[in-house]
């Protein structure tokens, strides 16, 4: 009875302890500092701490990175509304799909893969890497590159305003990324951020 009991409580545990897809809790769509003091504050950082970030921040940095502010419309423009970009959380956990429609974190792959996504010492130690994909049957490559920066220049203003430290950067290996990410054939990886704690 007792190896039961233990069984059950050992099973129990592993299974809180696996991956899953994260619900999360309503983005905070008002509030923060004003604009103009986010913008005077707004910079690149490239050391972390390596505490987690809380789903509640999670929530409010992928609604202000790429959520929707309207019905069909999202908090970054696009070229003609196309919205070729998919946003991926790359969490201790494992690597997520964000769907700002149910805002949900979709697992993709269990495990830690931080390090695909750049060669600094420093993604692996963050606890957040946002890797932004797009979608190339959806737009070309060069109005995509437009678009990418709407989407990371929110991060960096809610960042700044979240008092958390960020780094956008382009030097990753797309091979192993789009292994990591499981992407698609036309499915590219145009530039990833790392987001954290400030150390």
């Amino acid at each position: 009875m007792r190896n039961l009991l233990v069984l059950s409580i050992m099973a129990c545990f592993c299974l809180s302890c696996s991956a899953q897809d994260i619900t999360l809790p309503p983005a905070q769509k008002t509030g923060g500092k004003p604009l103009l003091d986010a913008l005077n504050e707004r910079q690149s950082t490239r050391e972390f701490s390596d505490k987690d970030l809380d789903n509640q921040t999670l929530s409010d940095l992928l609604w202000a990175a790429y959520g929707f502010n309207r019905e069909d419309k999202r908090t970054a423009p696009s070229a003609n509304n196309k919205q070729p970009f998919s946003v991926y959380a790359v969490l201790k956990s494992g690597v997520y799909l964000y769907d700002a429609k149910a805002n949900t974190l979709v697992l993709k792959a269990q495990g830690d893969f931080r390090t695909a996504t750049g060669s600094q010492d420093f993604v692996a130690v963050a606890p957040l890497n946002l890797v932004y994909v797009a979608d190339l049957t959806k737009n070309s490559a060069e109005a995509a590159a437009v678009d990418v920066g709407f989407i990371s220049q929110n991060v960096y203003l809610y960042c700044a305003s979240a008092d958390l430290a960020t780094v956008v950067r382009g030097w990753f290996n797309k091979d192993d990324l789009k292994k990591a990410l499981k992407l698609g054939e036309n499915e590219a990886p145009i530039l990833t951020q790392t987001v954290g704690h400030k150390k």
